[in-house]
């Protein structure tokens, strides 16, 4: 599989905080790597290092084969990020068209691209009026364009309701089919399992494991108890045994090691929990366990 980014030892510091500390990453021709971690890990850091706003303290960022802090090898990069603002005065189409031109593309390459993420009936609008999902639909378009050999996806689906957060990720899955490969951050951990082909998670500057969303979990033995109760959060937190908390609206995701000895004192503390099952971990649970076990 060609390499469309490869990272090789990358280190960062502010002063004395070391924020990535001899980090290695690829990305292959039509792969999806999540790259994942609690805030502080050092993500902004390296996507900052993959798309040329920061250079190495040491270490080698390649995109390409190339210096992504050149013009030439930022070509071949599309970028969305959470972010990005766009210049009040311009429209949708005027902001297409010239990120076309900088990546060297004719004008007329804007026009498919645009009606691929139903832009087409945006085109005249001011990007300063657009909603947030249509924004983040302008990014990618401003993004895929330029047809790039690599993209840097940095919260995307912000903002996107459920059937637009479909569509990006099959306009994303013809991409990949294509040859791009897609380097992505986001916190939407299970919405990573479902698209990426391999996961990195970085804590405190360094990978602490990779693999296939699939391996990772395997790795732990955790459990995920599922409930309704009348239990707050802080509660629920103090429990032992409690590795991972999530609300899922109406009921609560708890991860752990010890699913029976939690059971036991939850259904002590709330006699009337409904709604109980326990499953297997997944990949938010396994992630929280990595970084919990590296910390320690």
């Amino acid at each position: 599989m060609e390499t469309v980014l490869g990272v090789r030892g990358a280190r960062h510091h502010y002063g004395a905080t070391q924020a990535l500390d001899g980090v290695d990453l690829d990305v292959g021709a039509g792969e999806c790597v999540a790259l994942l971690g609690p805030n502080g890990a050092g993500k902004t850091t390296l996507v900052n290092q993959v798309i040329g706003l920061l250079p190495a303290k040491a270490g080698s960022v390649r995109v390409c084969g190339g210096d992504p802090r050149v013009a030439s090898t930022r070509r071949q990069l599309g970028v969305v990020q959470q972010s990005l603002g766009f210049p009040n005065t311009l429209k949708v189409s005027e902001l297409v068209v010239g990120a076309a031109v900088r990546a060297g593309k004719p004008r007329a390459a804007a026009g498919p691209v645009m009606a691929e993420l139903d832009l087409t009936e945006l085109a005249g609008r001011r990007a300063s009026k657009l909603s947030g999902g249509q924004k983040q639909r302008l990014q990618l378009a401003m993004a895929l364009v330029a047809d790039p050999a690599l993209l840097v996806l940095d919260e995307p689906t912000a903002g996107l309701d459920v059937p637009t957060r479909r569509r990006f990720w099959q306009i994303l899955a013809e991409r990949r089919e294509r040859g791009a490969g897609v380097l992505l951050t986001t916190h939407l951990i299970e919405e990573s399992s479902a698209v990426a082909d391999r996961v990195v998670v970085l804590d405190r500057g360094r990978v602490l494991a990779e693999g296939t969303p699939g391996e990772l979990v395997a790795r732990l033995p955790d459990r995920t108890v599922i409930a309704r109760t009348v239990l707050g959060l802080e509660r629920l937190q103090a429990l032992p045994g409690v590795v991972s908390l999530r609300n899922d609206g109406e009921h609560v995701r708890l991860g752990t090691r010890a699913p029976e000895a939690l059971l036991r004192v939850l259904l002590a503390q709330d006699p009337g929990l409904t709604d109980l099952r326990v499953e297997g971990a997944g990949l938010e649970e396994a992630v929280a366990g990595l970084i919990e076990r590296g910390a320690a």
